[in-house]
Formats: C-alpha cells, structure tokens, sequence
C-alpha cells in the first residue's frame, strides 16, 4: 500500500495544521472548522402514534438506511413522513446534495442527500452554506476516527452537535477541490469495482460449497447406488440403503434438543460463557468473545449445558448457521436464540452438522421461520426436521469428503477476503492521504 502512494508527489511546501490528526497540511490550504462549510441540522422523530404523520411523501432516514448506502447517494429509505410529521418533531427538510452522517449507533456512516429528506435522532445532515463541493464529502469519510473518538455517553456513543461543528478540517482552493475529488471519484470508483467482483466470486463460491455440501448429505458419494423414494416431498430420492429420520431421534435420551437461558441478564464478568445465535459459526464460537451470566441464573438451566462435541444451531438471529463445540466451552450454556444439537454413538457429529448445513434441510426449516421484527425456528420443527441418513461407516465418508473440499473452498474464499480488506485499506488511506494533503494528485488526476 506504501509502495502504491509513493507514485505521488508531495506539495513543494507544508505547515502545521495545529491538529494532530490532520498533522502537515500544504502551506495554501486554509485550516477551517466545520461549521464555516456547512449547518448541521439535527434529526428528529414525530410520535409513533399519530397516523398523519407517517407514510407521506418524504424520505425519513436513519443510521441503518445510511448503512445500507454508505459512501453513496441515500435514495430511498425504511419509513417516510409527512410534512406534519417533521414540523411536528422541530426537524427540517434536508435539500439533495447535503451530507446525512450518523452521530449515533455507529458513528461515522456518511452518505450524500440524493432527494429532499429528513432524518431521525441517529443522524445529523451537513447542509452546505455555499457552493456544495464532493471534497468535503471525502473530507468528512476521512475523518471518521477522529468522530468516533469524540462519541460520548455511556450506554451508547453519540457525537454531539457542538462537537461535530467544530470539528478541523482542511479547504484547498476551489479548483483543488474539485481535482482532488474527481480523481477519488474515479479511483475509489475502480477499487469498488474490483472489490465487488471479488465479493461476486465468494458468493459464487459459497454457492458451489453449498450445493456440494447438499448433494453429498443427500445423495451420497457415489452416484452409481440405486436411488428410492424418501418419502418426503421436498426432499426427493435418497439412496436406497438409506432411511429418513426425525432429527430427536438422531439425540440420546437424556440429552433432547433444546434452547437455553430465557433472560440472561447483564453480562457477569466471572460469570458463566452462553451461547447466542449471533454467535454461531466457526469463526465466532470461541470463549473470548461470549457474553457471560451469573452462575445463580445458570443453574436453572443445568439441561442446556454444553460439552465438547455438540452442536449449536441459531434459531434466531443468524438462523441455520451450525457449528461444534469446542472443548473450552465445555460447561457453557445457551440462551434462547440458539439450540443444542447432541448426539448418540450411532450418529457421526461432523456428518451431522453437513447434514444440517444442507440447503435442503435449512432451506425447509427457515421457510417455517416465525417472527416478524426477530425472525426465528420453532424448537419444535428444529426437533422434527427430516434427515436423510445413512449407515455410520458412510456417514464417517461423506464427513471427511465434506471436511476436505470445504476447507478447500474456505481457504480461497479467506484469500479472497483478505484482498478485499486491503482494497478496502487502501481506498480508506487514499482518500486520507488526498483530502489532508499527504500526496499531490493533481498531476495523475490530469
């Protein structure tokens, strides 16, 4: 990345900009604060309960819609208002072209007015006092860690009006600025490019993963074994030395499937590690990074217990992900968003978790998912879901098969993620670079 940024000049001269993270800034440009550029104008939202204030006409904007778009235009968003509904809450509308950032859960997410909007507490507009410049846009996207270290509060981080209007930048003349942001335009355009062909190919690899995972789990390793009918419609033919069985009946006895804690409480640091849905995949299913509760509260739940070995399904949050036991969670428990797979001797674990990874399966269970706000899978259809299973020995083939041509596809879709963060890395140190004067891109935006 170093190597990528030395193609450039620098500016033939530098001063102080008195700010540690602008640091040297070209001796021409002047340091301003934030509020010589723009008006801040704060977010707002109308009462809930009043009818003629939602589903009007105007865009009413939030730190998730800006998620959702960040780094571009905002042309569309969750919930619209009415002209009574913002008057109502002592907001104003925001003309296209402003800049709509969220000063609270996360800050930092920035994107530019594509329409008129308003937009709720989570959020505040950057209304240009005078002629809009794209600079600022890229000025402002620099800036986010020093926003983010300016957050305050205790249950949540919020940027404060007063702090955000205050806040140093840097303005190049006019016609810098409008070099320097054509040439991010079209640089930060090529990278996003390339990022997303990228991101293109892992679903394309995810989606290969998952067929193979499907076909094995279903149809076995062998294609020449006659086939018979599962007797089950959405599942189609299976081999024919195969059964189809309840997943409870794959479970021993004393150890059904079942979800865990229903209130876990605060975090307890010394407390005991749970499970949540969010929490299920390989990556994430370490003890570092679980939430804790107090030991009285678990004991309650002594039949949700986890050892070494099992299986944890999301029943809510990221539905169907699945994933082992590791043995430093041995003891840990589960809360409600996540359900405890055991299994017999007669029953392969890894197999298993395959099996319940198969798009087949998932794609029966997740058509039953409830919930309109969290949606979820009932315990009871989790319990019932039909497994196509075959002999132990089989089940141990198809296991290490699967295990070796995953592990394959997961290696090339790490590497392909890691080129994405460093795409990502460089974009992010471009734009830094150009906005405070670190490179002179005037000659390569020629």
């Amino acid at each position: 990345m170093k190597a990528d940024l030395r193609r450039f000049k620098s500016y033939p001269n530098y001063k102080d900009s008195g700010v540690e993270w602008l640091g040297q800034i070209p001796a021409h440009w002047a340091g301003v604060r934030l509020k010589r550029v723009f008006s801040v104008v704060n977010g707002s939202t109308p009462q809930s309960g009043v009818p003629e204030y939602w589903d009007g006409e105007t865009p009413w904007v939030t730190p998730e819609d800006l998620g959702n778009n960040e780094g571009s235009q905002v042309l569309s968003s969750r919930r619209r208002i009415t002209t009574a509904g913002y008057r109502s809450c002592g907001t104003s509308l925001v003309p296209v072209g402003s800049l709509v950032l969220s000063t609270r859960a996360p800050i930092g997410h920035l994107a530019i007015a594509g329409m008129d909007l308003c937009t709720n507490q989570g959020c505040r507009s950057l209304v240009f006092k005078g002629k809009s410049s794209r600079y600022f846009f890229y000025q402002v996207l620099a800036a986010r860690p020093e926003l983010e270290s300016l957050g305050q509060g205790s249950t949540f981080k919020e940027l404060a009006k007063d702090k955000l209007e205050e806040l140093p930048i840097v303005e190049p003349p006019d016609d810098e600025q409008e070099t320097i942001a054509a040439y991010l335009g079209r640089e930060t355009a090529r990278i996003d490019a390339l990022v997303a062909k990228k991101e293109q190919l892992i679903e394309l690899l995810q989606e290969k993963r998952a067929a193979l995972i499907t076909r094995a789990v279903t149809r076995g390793l062998d294609p020449s074994v006659p086939l018979k009918d599962s007797g089950v419609e959405w599942l189609g033919e299976i081999l024919a030395h195969w059964e189809v069985k309840r997943l409870w009946h794959l479970t021993p006895f004393d150890r059904r499937i079942m979800y865990g804690i229903v209130l876990p409480g605060p975090h307890v640091d010394d407390g005991v590690p749970i499970v949540k849905g969010g929490d299920v995949s390989a990556r994430r299913l370490r003890l570092d990074s679980l939430n804790r509760t107090s030991p009285e509260i678990e004991a309650g739940y002594i039949r949700s217990r986890l050892r070494k070995g099992d299986l944890v399904f999301a029943i809510r949050g990221s539905i169907g992900e699945v994933a082992t036991v590791p043995e430093e969670l041995e003891g840990a428990n589960l809360t409600q968003d996540a359900a405890r797979v055991a299994y017999t001797d007669a029953t392969h674990g890894l197999w298993l978790l395959f099996a319940l990874k198969s798009a087949a399966i998932f794609a029966k269970l997740e058509a039953g998912a409830l919930g309109a706000t969290i949606r979820g899978i009932n315990i009871r259809d989790l319990k019932r879901a039909s497994i196509p299973v075959p002999p132990l020995e089989e089940q141990h083939e198809i296991a290490t098969f699967l295990d070796v041509q995953t592990e394959r596809t997961d290696r090339l879709i790490g590497t392909i993620r890691d080129a994405i963060d460093r795409l990502k890395e460089l974009r992010t140190t471009l734009i830094s670079a150009a906005v405070t004067g670190k490179i002179d891109v005037r000659e390569s935006a020629a």
